[in-house]
């Protein structure tokens, strides 16, 4: 139901940036609900943006805030505070050795921009190596490597860019009778994308769990396989972890399963529990050498000093509360209570993820595996009808549910969530 307290004309004047909006009017936030201008109180199972890892409104990220801005809230990009040193140094004492020099920014699309330059600055080439169902930004060279939405209606993308097939278990083609051979699948790829370059190769750019592809978790191996083609080309490999970070795939960093460390790490959303924050980080060798190439990526907020300490307290707290196993075992606990509902509905073909980044895709039978678009929407609108945000893709790509819970949450809300996405199975099967 459309909030009844707000006037449509107030909705209008905010420019659709996404799609359309949910009907509800948020007002407040707390823990792991929101709350709507008439008072209903909603379970957000999404995050926010996928980005309040300690729940809404945590009172130690609300401290800091207090305190940085009545003291030190932002700087001219030129200067350094001891907040942003205190960052760095927190943020790399829990990342492997050579990953040790931060470039602290805002958003994700920011992160990914200077990784692709630092690639292209430090090996001299110019094009880069994306999935084909991959997610890194809106902004120039980070949409040029997005390929699962935003591609169309705005001109051509820079150029250089080349694919890879998303090693996609549920639907790849080289999935033959449930065996699955994603290492045929990956030469493939690689011979098709050899033929295509220009020799001017700089960077591969990966998510290690694709998330607005749909829940696409990388098979065993297949990081070290990406490695060892970067390695042989002369290719920096670079890792978006702007979802997998601080712990929400069950280890602090989703590469820490395949031992697997990249030449550079994009961290955002994660990383300021809520708070515009990002990260791009790298080795003091990379570094030195963009350094002495004059490179140069300056923005407004870089280095800013509330932001930044947002993320000290927030790697404190993943640290300190061992939220990252937290996020392992209530993982578990969700992903089975899911396949649960998967053994009851034959509308969810499959069930994926990995911690508490979970997916369910939704087909008009198992036999095709049809994504259902429309069911899935309806679906969403249901749950959110009944008390609870499910989706983090209310109409794009709405086949595919992608859960992403705080790593604050407990079972209890966990049931309520399943008990409310049970509910709207039943009323859409009904219907």
């Amino acid at each position: 139901m459309i909030d009844k307290e707000l006037n449509a004309s107030e909705r209008n004047r905010v420019f659709r940036f996404g799609g359309g909006f949910a009907p509800q009017t948020i007002v407040s936030a707390a823990g792991s609900f929101i709350y709507t201008r008439s008072g209903k109180e909603i379970l957000d199972f999404t995050s926010g943006q996928m980005s309040g890892i300690l729940g809404h409104s945590h009172p130690e990220i609300v401290a800091v805030v207090q305190e940085m801005s009545a003291h030190l809230d932002h700087l001219h990009s030129g200067f350094l505070s001891e907040p942003v040193i205190e960052f760095a140094k927190a943020l790399t004492a829990i990342l492997p050795n050579t990953l040790d020099r931060v470039l602290p920014l805002s958003t994700g699309g920011e992160a990914n921009e200077a990784a692709l330059r630092m690639a292209k600055t430090y090996t001299g080439g110019f094009e880069i190596v994306a999935f084909d169902r991959s997610w890194h930004g809106v902004t120039g060279g980070a949409a040029a490597t997005t390929y699962s939405g935003g591609r169309r209606g705005h001109g051509p993308s820079i150029p250089g860019v080349l694919t890879l097939p998303t090693p996609h278990a549920y639907r790849s083609p080289f999935n033959r009778d449930g065996q699955y051979d994603w290492r045929t699948e990956f030469e493939f790829g690689w011979d098709i994308i050899d033929r295509q370059s220009s020799g001017e190769m700089a960077a591969i750019i990966v998510e290690p769990v694709l998330s607005s592809g749909g829940i696409i978790e990388l098979p065993k191996g297949y990081l070290a396989a990406l490695k060892q083609k970067a390695n042989e080309r002369g290719m920096l490999l670079i890792l978006d972890e702007a979802q997998t970070g601080m712990g929400r795939t069950g280890t602090n960093f989703a590469f820490e399963r395949d031992g697997v460390v990249p030449d550079i790490l994009c961290l955002s959303k994660t990383l300021g529990a809520g708070l515009p924050l990002s990260a791009t980080i790298t080795s003091a060798d990379i570094e030195e050498v963009c350094y002495d190439k004059g490179f140069l990526f300056y923005t407004t907020h870089a280095a800013d000093p509330l932001a930044a300490a947002v993320g000290h307290k927030v790697v404190e707290i993943v640290v300190r509360d061992s939220l990252a196993k937290r996020a392992c075992e209530l993982g578990d606990y969700l992903k089975s209570q899911l396949l649960e509902l998967q053994r009851r509905y034959p509308i969810i073909g499959d069930v994926r993820g990995r911690g508490l980044l979970l997916g369910i895709e939704l087909v008009t039978d198992r036999q095709s595996k049809t994504q259902a678009h429309e069911a899935g929407a309806t679906i969403a609108d249901l749950c959110l009808e009944l008390g609870a945000c499910l989706n983090i893709s209310r109409r794009s790509a709405s086949g595919v549910f992608r859960l992403a819970p705080p790593l604050t949450t407990d079972r209890s809300e966990i049931d309520m969530a399943i008990g409310i996405l049970d509910q709207a199975l039943e009323q859409y099967e009904n219907s």
